[in-house]
């Protein structure tokens, strides 16, 4: 059983990173979606990771994304700079930015395309950590990265000490449990579908992209699993699978989120960054179909949802191309 503090929080959103229509980050609109989603319930924001289209961010982007994000939640929300690179100096690179920029913890993917053996996994792991003070959370998505996790390298992981804890896009409820058994770490969901039956089986909290639009009903469960009180839970688990499909199924979790949150009137721009595009009209349409599906959602109301295709049409670059390095 886990006996260390939670240095993450519970309910983590996987933050959208608002641009402009040009494809620059609005800056404006990021600090308001952050304090939007404090002031609904989140007590983390992951920044620049894979929903936040940290592959098409610059290194200085990412690092002001840290320090933004600290200005804006001033000690309400704990700031976690995810995305990192499959290349270790580079990731302990950004790590270390990211700590003097004042990031709160790091979440380490596994590096991708690569395709490193296990061996290579946790001596990218080892040296990321050792490069920081700060706690880290790995992060399993085997479907981005082609390369899983294994359990075991996941409990030698866990004995360093800066490693305390692993976002699961994986699926392996039964690899949860065992690792939950056999380690401290902390178990974050990272599948918006699966929030409820890791929490079940004794995961800490989520790292969610539905929460960038519902982050008060995820702050529900949250509550209601910490209290016993299962069937209320259950139900506003229910009440959310539509919105998990309309956010989850059609389109990359980034595009769709940002469709939805620009049509309720969040952020000032839909568009993400090539080689991202919005959804196509059969896309929207939908999205569109399983948002109308929705019942009444305490805690969210998208009654004002008022959808644009031709705003979210296409993809940008940036008008400055900034460097990886």
């Amino acid at each position: 059983m886990t006996t260390r503090e939670n240095p993450f929080g519970q309910v983590l959103v996987a933050l959208v990173t608002p641009f402009t229509a040009d494809g620059e980050v609005d800056w404006a609109g990021v600090e308001k979606h952050i304090d939007d989603v404090i002031n609904d319930g989140a007590d983390g924001i992951v920044v620049s990771g894979t929903t936040g289209e940290t592959s098409t961010l610059t290194d200085p982007e990412k690092v002001r994304l840290v320090e933004v994000g600290k200005q804006v939640a001033a000690g309400r929300a704990k700031i976690i700079t995810g995305g990192g690179s499959n290349e270790t100096a580079h990731a302990m690179q950004l790590y270390k930015a990211s700590e003097k920029a004042g990031a709160d913890g790091v979440m380490i993917v596994t590096p991708y395309y690569n395709k490193p053996t296990q061996s290579g996994i946790l001596t990218h792991f080892r040296l990321i950590a050792d490069a920081t003070d700060l706690p880290v959370i790995l992060y399993d998505i085997p479907g981005r990265t082609g390369v899983p996790i294994n359990y075991e390298t996941i409990v030698r992981a866990a004995k360093h000490p800066n490693i305390l804890a692993i976002k699961d896009a994986k699926g392996d409820f039964s690899q949860v449990s065992r690792v939950l058994n056999e380690t401290d770490l902390y178990y974050f969901s990272g599948d918006d579908a699966n929030v409820l039956p890791h929490l079940a089986i004794g995961a800490a909290g989520l790292v969610g992209v539905t929460a960038n639009v519902a982050t008060r009903p995820y702050r529900q469960i949250v509550d209601a699993v910490n209290a016993g009180r299962i069937a209320e839970a259950t139900a506003a688990h229910k009440l959310l699978e539509p919105l998990v499909r309309a956010l989850m199924t059609h389109v990359p979790g980034t595009v769709a989120a940002k469709y939805v949150l620009h049509g309720l009137g969040r952020i000032g721009s839909p568009r993400v960054r090539l080689p991202l595009v919005g959804p196509e009209d059969f896309e929207a349409a939908q999205i569109e179909d399983d948002l109308a599906r929705i019942g009444e959602i305490p805690g969210l109301d998208l009654s004002n949802f008022r959808p644009d295709r031709n705003a979210a049409a296409g993809g940008a670059l940036p008008k400055v191309a900034g460097t990886t390095r």
